[in-house]
């Protein structure tokens, strides 16, 4: 309790002297970053995140709306990076450094992080609020889900052909046809953390997940380092069907008229979440506090569905059969231990035929 009353007053504090400073908001955009606010601010917010620029600013420019006196600097990374960066800041020095508030769609990283010791305790109504789900030791939460689906060129297969389960998309690599030969991707497993932890919990929950490898490798499958580069490809139609892909991002090529159609697996989808941790060397942990407040907020909820795709955390159970939310905690850790995840990379590499 004595934790959750100082927590409330820092951030009180850290509101009433935004609230005083005002200045014009400013706004700098770069292909993997964006900076919001006046540039002469002393409140200055780093994040750091996986999350698209293009697809997560319309939330970033509401937040700086409310906040005129916080100069938010914004650095795109990849999930792997972030992860890397947190433990190598906290080895190197006791300093504080690095960003206030790191984000990522692994997962299963985060809460890595937590594990080892490389985040801050953080309570607050908002966090209060949150299922057991999407909150673990008060360290890591969930912003927002989004679930892994399937997505094809609806101009290079035919609605008659499209797979609604795991069985009927090994069924379509193994048609006589060949239909997706040379025409399919899925997660580059060794460098995204998406797209690891995707493909180990397929391993989990499918017994038909070796299969389903295998047989992508002698469809000669390539593999796609993020969503974005497996839209891109799909886009131009030089692969037909993508496996493991984040709905939001494909929601936002979709309105922008992209041919393309989304599945969602019926035998189960995965539903993973961002989620969000305030680093211990954070210089400014009490912004990266008023940031996450705001996500988990009703407006930040609402924002987020809006403007980045996302699916709000209290609505992220969906009632039909297998649909739901991984859970934040150290279950998400065992393919992480390094013998298992030495085991699981040499078996993805022979099925796939990777070097």
């Amino acid at each position: 309790m004595m934790h959750s009353a100082l927590s409330l007053l820092r951030a009180l504090g850290t509101m009433a002297a935004l609230l005083l400073a005002a200045p014009a908001l400013t706004a700098e955009a770069s292909g993997s970053g964006l900076t919001l606010g006046p540039t002469d601010s002393k409140n200055v917010l780093v994040l750091h995140a996986s999350n698209s620029v293009q697809v997560f600013r319309g939330v970033l420019e509401d937040f700086s709306m409310l906040n005129p006196g916080v100069r938010l600097e914004y650095t795109e990374l990849s999930t792997q990076q972030l992860y890397r960066d947190t433990v190598e800041r906290a080895r190197q020095s006791g300093a504080r450094s690095g960003p206030d508030l790191v984000i990522s769609s692994a997962m299963d990283l985060q809460t890595k992080l937590v594990n080892d010791g490389y985040a801050q305790v953080h309570v607050s109504p908002e966090t209060r609020s949150l299922p057991a789900w999407a909150n673990w030791r008060d360290e890591v939460f969930s912003i927002g889900t989004d679930p892994i689906v399937m997505v094809y060129n609806t101009g290079k297969l035919a609605a008659a052909r499209v797979p609604h389960t795991r069985r009927e998309l090994l069924s379509l690599l193994q048609a006589p046809d060949r239909p997706l030969a040379d025409s399919i991707s899925t997660y580059d497993v060794q460098g995204s953390g998406i797209g690891y932890l995707a493909a180990t919990q397929d391993t989990r929950l499918d017994s038909m997940a070796g299969a389903l490898l295998a047989a992508f490798g002698r469809n000669g499958v390539t593999i796609h380092e993020s969503t974005e580069d497996a839209l891109d490809k799909l886009e131009r139609g030089d692969i037909t069907l993508a496996y493991n892909l984040l709905e939001s991002y494909t929601r936002h090529r979709i309105d922008q008229g992209a041919p393309l159609a989304i599945i969602y697996p019926q035998d189960y989808t995965l539903m993973l979440s961002r989620s969000a941790i305030i680093p211990k060397q954070a210089p400014r942990g009490d912004l990266g506090a008023l940031l996450l407040d705001y996500l988990l907020s009703p407006r930040g909820q609402e924002m987020l569905a809006k403007q980045s795709g996302m699916r709000p955390v209290n609505a992220s159970v969906i009632p039909a059969a297998g649909v739901r939310p991984m859970a934040l905690g150290v279950g998400l850790l065992v393919y992480l231990d390094p013998l298992k995840k030495r085991h699981f990379l040499d078996v993805w590499r022979a099925a796939i035929q990777v070097p």
